[in-house]
């Protein structure tokens, strides 16, 4: 059995006591002071079944965090995006034992509704002991949903995040003393994850904005592409310091995956695909296939199979279910799970077509919003796009497109006639809006209901003879 999340970074502790464990804006810190720490607030929270953490992009968040996989105590990751009504839900479902935040995050969860005792690391702390976390033992409950709708909370234990780790430290290149840059805030579990990660392997998490720890010399950076997408426009760099960026979140088309190259022309660009149930699932490097729909190859360990369509996918990296009033639900069957993603398997390669349920249907015809927006992104000059259906009295409905652009923004007519010899008729969008960034939920996927409204608002332009346009 591998090594928990927690074992593994004590070790580290053991071993480079005086190497920097993690920077922020606030302070610095050194893997001894941090693992001691560490230890007080784990005596603190030993014997709670739960503790609900609202973190931020600081050393107190990272500590409680790894002090509750330490005790064996799960932790309830809140998002500060989170509505009082849902934030009231998710503390009813999970029950835990204290609500943890740092002092400057009290008044945003007052925001959110909590009237309760909120706790710090530091009035946590304690010169007890814990007890220690076994593998089968709740390590995680996060909230996948949007900013609307009823939160659904799932569960990882300490096993499928250990072998998660086993399959970070096989695939990615990250070592002791590198610095690794998690720019995003800690509530997002890409980038908990991340500086996680980074402190089992002995590196520097930097918890400063990306261009600072870019300028500071990183060799790593965790990432999702509109970050990436950040430190293009910042006008910074070249940074030849970084050998890595890590990606998740949204497809990153080849484009965007190009100017970064420019700003960062000795890092590996790895973008992989997974989700909150799965886990990582496939990856690929440098620009990406030249096909659009292909997320890489398989990481090793998972298995895929399509099943009517739809995307199964079996690992020891798994979550173990949703959980509800009555205990776990729809978790994985016979090993198996699907998050209703729609594609294909080609020897060790994964290809996506889309969620299931965003197939469009023009006029009894299939519409496939991931190919409109793959047409999109391999014009020069469009960095990122949308599809949606938007309501048509003729057709039902019919697919609108919204882009983001770069400096060398293709012209209207350079993007129809593109369009027009790529996508069959019916995939044809009927409007395309230039936007300044693709609006999106706290977890970072497309919000459909807002571009769905900056469609209504602009009805009728952008018909295929130009491109309507919301100033940048």
């Amino acid at each position: 059995m591998s090594e928990l999340l927690a074992e593994r970074i004590a070790r580290r502790a053991a071993e480079y006591p005086a190497s920097t464990a993690v920077v922020s804006g606030r302070e610095r810190v050194a893997y001894g002071e941090f693992w001691s720490r560490v230890t007080r607030v784990a005596a603190g929270i030993d014997g709670m079944n739960r503790v609900a953490v609202l973190p931020t992009s600081d050393v107190e968040s990272l500590v409680v965090v790894t002090a509750a996989a330490y005790a064996g105590v799960s932790v309830v990751l809140l998002h500060r995006h989170l509505l009082p009504n849902q934030l009231t839900r998710v503390l009813q479902l999970a029950e835990p034992g204290a609500v943890v935040a740092s002092a400057q995050q009290h008044r945003r969860l007052a925001k959110m509704g909590f009237d309760g005792p909120i706790q710090t690391a530091g009035t946590l702390a304690s010169a007890g002991t814990a007890g220690r976390a076994g593998p089968d033992t709740e390590l995680l409950v996060g909230i996948t949903s949007g900013t609307t709708g009823e939160p659904k909370l799932f569960v990882r234990n300490q096993r499928s995040w250990a072998t998660t780790l086993d399959r970070s430290d096989a695939t990615f290149d990250i070592g002791c003393r590198d610095l690794v840059s998690v720019p995003g805030v800690l509530d997002h579990t890409h980038f908990l994850y991340g500086g996680l990660h980074a402190l089992t392997r002995g590196a520097t998490v930097d918890l400063r904005p990306v261009v600072q720890s870019l300028k500071d010399g990183a060799t790593h950076l965790y990432s999702v592409p509109t970050i990436a997408w950040d430190v293009v426009r910042s006008g910074a760099g070249p940074f030849g310091s970084v050998r890595e960026v890590l990606s998740s979140a949204a497809r990153w088309p080849r484009t965007g995956r190009q100017a970064l190259q420019e700003v960062l022309p000795n890092a590996s660009l790895v973008h992989f695909y997974g989700a909150s149930e799965l886990s990582f699932v496939s990856f690929d490097r440098g620009l990406g296939d030249t096909d659009q729909n292909s997320v890489g190859e398989l990481f090793d360990g998972v298995e895929a199979d399509i099943r009517d369509g739809l995307v199964f996918v079996r690992s020891d990296m798994l979550f173990d279910g949703y959980l509800t009033e009555h205990g776990l639900a729809d978790g994985p069957v016979d090993g198996w799970m699907s998050v209703g993603d729609r594609g294909a398997v080609v020897g060790n390669r994964l290809r996506l077509f889309g969620r299931a349920s965003e197939m469009l249907i023009r006029a009894g015809l299939n519409v496939e919003p991931a190919a409109v927006e793959a047409a999109l992104t391999a014009i020069p000059g469009i960095a990122e796009a949308a599809c949606i259906g938007v309501p048509d009295p003729r057709m039902g409905e019919a697919p609108a497109a919204a882009i983001v652009v770069d400096d060398d923004a293709p012209s209207a007519e350079d993007i129809w006639r593109h369009l027009r010899v790529t996508l069959p008729s019916p995939s044809m969008p009927v409007q395309v809006l230039t936007l300044a960034s693709l609006p999106r939920t706290p977890r970072g996927k497309l919000d459909r209901q807002a571009l769905a409204e900056a469609f209504a608002a602009h009805r009728g332009e952008g018909l295929p003879t130009e491109v309507a346009g919301v100033p940048k």
